[in-house]
């Protein structure tokens, strides 16, 4: 026979082979590539967001925790205006962060990004003993502290996308002592138990509310910010503690204020511009007692000092309370609607 018709037999009886029995092969889809979306079932819990921000590849928290959810469209809170009335409405607002040294340490709140068995491990000694977790706590040799009263030590560690964090730290012949430590599993949207403290007076974790200049240089800030004031009163999910009996017209622990939307932010320097759009769409969280209206940050020798106090003209009449109840999914969990 013609090897070419030989040729071509062949070819059609492979083809009809293919087309009866054998499974098309779909080559694995490169990292790259589109994924493809499956149907959605209705009945079967959606997967984890991931968009939102993350430090050294570790998210912090899921994107649909507290932290990480807008709050732009929220109603106005009921008691907005007595708690800025309480906090002081002409009272100007204070990056409490930036580069270089302010009473003879950096400004702002720093923390350690560290691989956890490479580090030390401390079963730290605490004064609140009872609202806090056991650890052990990684620290590593000489780590970023927080300079003034609060000495404060973060600690994420890369290999768990674990959290760590304490307050008022000393060193002291081979052991770590101070006020408190709360550990955070950076995946997930659980709160500390209901009265604890953390290392911050709200029971709140601190990282995820620091402004990081990182996050200026990406163009973006994904989350809400920590901030203090001098009196607070109570606590509102998902703050978990007070310093302070529940009174009316004094803000609790945990309330979010936003900047207002019709603030004109076109004149500040654009680095500014992100932070006040953050201001906006995610709002400011308090979360501590201190100076009012002190806005909390990472210090970074990248920070210029002058255009941060271009935003000292903000006041506290140029935001408003919101109400974030309408968000909560549960009382014991930072997850949103």
């Amino acid at each position: 026979m013609n090897k070419k018709y030989l040729l071509a037999i062949i070819s059609i009886l492979l083809l009809a082979c293919a087309a009866v029995g054998t499974p098309t092969i779909i080559p694995p889809v490169e990292p790259s590539a589109t994924p493809i979306t499956p149907p959605v079932d209705s009945t079967s819990t959606p997967p984890p967001s991931t968009g939102g921000p993350t430090i050294a590849n570790c998210p912090m928290f899921p994107a649909n925790n507290y932290w990480n959810t807008p709050i732009d469209s929220l109603p106005i809170h009921s008691q907005s205006d007595a708690w800025i009335n309480s906090i002081g409405r002409d009272e100007l607002l204070h990056m409490d962060f930036g580069s270089g040294e302010w009473d003879g340490g950096p400004i702002g709140i720093p923390f350690n990004v560290v691989a956890g068995s490479t580090v030390p491990a401390y079963d730290a000694e605490f004064y609140y003993p009872e609202e806090s977790d056991a650890g052990p706590y990684p620290i590593p040799d000489n780590p970023n502290i927080e300079w003034g009263s609060d000495h404060h030590i973060l600690v994420v560690d890369t290999e768990t996308c674990m959290l760590y964090e304490t307050y008022d730290m000393s060193f002291d012949n081979g052991v770590w002592s101070g006020g408190s430590g709360a550990i955070w599993d950076l995946n997930s949207n659980a709160l500390r138990p209901d009265t604890w403290t953390s290392a911050d007076a709200a029971g709140l974790p601190i990282l995820p509310g620091l402004v990081r200049y990182d996050e200026i240089v990406a163009g973006e800030i994904q989350h809400a910010l920590r901030f203090t004031v001098e009196d607070t009163a109570g606590y509102i999910w998902p703050a978990r503690h007070q310093t302070s009996d529940p009174q009316n017209g004094v803000p609790p622990m945990g309330a979010r204020f936003r900047l207002k939307a019709d603030y004109d932010i076109s004149g500040f320097p654009p680095e500014m511009q992100v932070l006040l759009r953050a201001m906006k769409e995610y709002g400011i969280v308090l979360a501590d007692n201190g100076s009012n209206w002190y806005v909390s940050g990472s210090p970074d020798e990248r920070w210029d000092n002058d255009m941060l106090h271009l935003l000292d003209v903000l006041t506290g009449n140029d935001f408003e309370a919101v109400d974030t109840s309408v968000l909560m999914v549960d009382v014991n969990s930072g997850e949103t609607k």
